[in-house]
């Protein structure tokens, strides 16, 4: 059924329903309360300086006054446990014609015993017995908490069927409840215990299909498919790693020798390099690009940011230089020209190493001989950006980079479709990063921080307190931030801003002018989370740091520290400074990341919500861990039942995960 079909939706309500994600009857029936209100009626008597809810008649027709434009009170007596009591409710003028004497109505609010007046929150007129749970739900936009109520429970009472996709077998062994009789309990609850039910139900049929996807790719995509065996040229190979600048650490080792184990075998390579920030992950991509081409084939590296994407190219061309590789940039902002002369060259074979934005994976790029695959940050594309990278050559193999650790047990799991090589260990050289938790009382502390830096001929970050970026992103905190600096330092220190909205051209002369010292300090968004890489920069100052999860903060520290000179990382913030006094004690991100999800959960373990892999409606990593990994377990088996074909995802399934390849 469409939302138009359902009864008392009109245009505007399904407009703000389809912007928060529910275009169809089923997404509204599994867009579940986030939390319950439950309401026991209460005497009058009993009434503390709580919020109770309370029975009564109406005694005297209601009265509105106006207060001012857009705000009235609503006045009338009610005779609540034979004691006549003043009501008084703001902004529910609505309600008059329906409050008519002798009405049976019920109270949500606070009893002031010393006026006899009863201030309410909300008045209702259903009748229910002592006891009522009222599901609460996210709201976008004007949507009333009722209306979702009204629209599901009419949904409920015209007994669609949706399927269950939990295997039949699974459902008995476990004992759960009917779907159907899960999604009344979970929107229409009588008590507490069937909301238990409902949820280990829905749970676990989340999590199972998470999982079974993942592991449908594992067995019949990548293991079932062969790759073509790539050699390595240990002699060449040892001349490029000679000329490094700089000596490969242990773990950095380990997964080269992952990775070249991979190319020999004949089993397409889907390896996740999982790391640490300034761990040095892509020094190993760019080695695996140059055993690639010594077998003949070409390289593709799609980096989320042209910022980011721009650094590769030319740090990766300066690694290259004695190799012969042919190294090149294809982004958006590039002119038409300029791209077509890369697509032209790229077909013709004559381009080794193309590295880009998602300007890659359009339809039009096409290789003569595409060999390996390499995303970095892999968590800011979806599925369908990289499954689509990945089926420009012929099963090309494939590298994913992240520089945003999790807890092993945890990207065993959640990565299970693929091989993970974990880089903890940081170059030679590199020095821990001083962080202090600061408040705002303690500012000009910061201030002479900075201040020696600066004079010491270093440069500084400075994160403005906003959390993502967006079309509609209001920017009036960064600039009073660089206000508020200039008057500190009385307008003599050059300060520039780079922030989501500047064009790509304006960001690229900012960050230019950042890298060339000309500007000392750069405000920005957490646009600069990503990668961006300027070794004279040795502090960090974060303002309003609670906002951010230990994970972000990690990552956005991790923009310091990029030389040998002693960096710092300021977090400034009144609130919630045990949580940030992790970052204090600790420079291991994997350490971090645990204690961030512990605190935290799941919604900050990535930084940015992985698009298209990891948007679950009622489960909790942190708190269904253990569902998670029994899911794991049966979709694993029941990937070899016979009765898979039955199954009522599995087509949808195989149709999507085929597509990506």
């Amino acid at each position: 059924m469409e939302l138009k079909e359902v009864k008392g939706l009109g245009p505007k309500t399904i407009n703000i329903l389809n912007k928060i994600g529910i275009n169809n009857t089923y997404d509204l029936l599994t867009y579940y309360p986030h939390r319950y209100r439950i309401f026991n009626i209460t005497s009058i008597d009993d009434a503390k300086d709580e919020e109770v809810v309370v029975r009564g008649l109406v005694n005297s027709i209601p009265k509105v006054s106006f207060i001012k434009r857009n705000f009235n009170r609503l006045s009338f007596t009610c005779l609540i446990n034979n004691k006549l009591i003043k009501v008084v409710i703001f902004n529910r003028a609505f309600l008059k014609n329906n409050l008519t004497i002798n009405k049976e109505i019920n109270l949500v609010g606070k009893y002031n015993k010393l006026t006899n007046t009863f201030t309410a929150s909300n008045i209702t007129f259903d009748m229910f017995n002592d006891h009522k749970i009222e599901p609460v739900y996210h709201l976008g936009g004007c949507l009333k908490n009722k209306i979702i109520i009204n629209t599901i429970n009419y949904l409920l009472k015209e007994n669609i069927v949706v399927d269950d996709y939990i295997p039949e077998y699974l459902n008995t062994e476990y004992k759960f409840i009917n779907k159907n009789i899960a999604l009344e309990y979970i929107h229409n609850p009588k008590n507490l215990e069937k909301v238990k039910k409902a949820k280990l139900k829905l749970i676990y049929e989340e999590l199972f299909i998470f999982m079974f996807k993942i592991n449908y790719l594992k067995h019949h995509n990548y293991l079932s498919m062969k790759s073509i065996k790539k050699v390595t040229d240990e002699n060449k190979l040892n001349l490029l790693i000679d000329s490094l600048p700089f000596q490969l650490t242990n773990d950095q080792l380990k997964a080269l020798e992952d990775i070249k184990t991979d190319f020999n075998s004949e089993k397409r390579m889907n390896r996740l390099l999982l790391g640490d920030v300034g761990s040095g992950k892509t020094i190993v991509g760019v080695i695996s690009s140059y055993i690639n081409y010594l077998n003949g084939y070409q390289t593709s590296l799609m980096a989320p940011t042209e910022i980011l994407a721009t650094q590769h190219y030319y740090s990766i061309k300066k690694t290259l230089k004695d190799t012969n590789m042919v190294i090149e940039l294809l982004t958006g902002s590039m002119t038409k020209k300029e791209q077509n002369n890369i697509k032209e060259r790229l077909i013709k074979g004559e381009i080794d190493l193309l590295i880009g934005t998602h300007a890659i994976i359009s339809k039009d790029v096409e290789f003569k001989k595409l060999g390996l695959v390499i995303t970095d940050e892999q968590h800011r594309f979806g599925v369908n950006q990289r499954g689509y990278l990945q089926g420009k050559g012929e099963l090309p193999d494939i590298i994913y980079m992240s520089a945003t650790p999790i807890p092993r047990t945890y990207a065993l799991t959640l990565y299970g479709d693929m091989d993970i090589s974990i880089i903890k260990e940081k170059p030679k050289g590199r020095k821990d990063i001083l962080t202090y938790v600061k408040k705002h009382n303690e500012i000009k502390d910061v201030l002479n921080m900075m201040i020696d830096e600066i004079k010491a001929n270093h440069q500084i970050y400075v994160v403005a307190p906003l959390i993502e970026e967006s079309e509609t992103l209001d920017l009036s905190d960064i600039n009073k931030l660089k206000e508020k600096l200039d008057l500190a330092f009385n307008n003599k220190i050059p300060i520039g801003i780079l922030h989501g909205r500047l064009k790509n051209n304006e960001k690229e002369a900012i960050m230019n002018d950042f890298k060339n010292n000309v500007i000392k300090v750069l405000i920005s968004t957490t646009v600069i989370e990503v990668g961006i890489d300027v070794p004279n920069a040795n502090m960090m100052v974060i303002f309003n740091a609670e906002r951010f999860g230990l994970a972000t903060l990690h990552q956005l520290r991790g923009r310091v520290g990029r030389s040998d000179l002693e960096s710092k990382c300021l977090l400034i913030s009144d609130s919630d400074t045990e949580r940030l006094k992790v970052l204090e004690e600790s420079n291991d991100g994997f350490y971090i990341s645990e204690m961030d999800f512990k605190m935290r959960g799941e919604g900050d373990l990535f930084g940015v919500r992985q698009s298209g892999d990891m948007t679950f409606k009622i489960a909790n990593l942190k708190t269904d861990f253990k569902i998670l990994l029994k899911t794991k377990e049966d979709s694993e088996a029941f990937i070899n039942n016979e009765d898979l074909n039955n199954y009522p995802l599995y087509q949808d399934i195989v149709n999507h995960l085929d597509a990506l390849n």
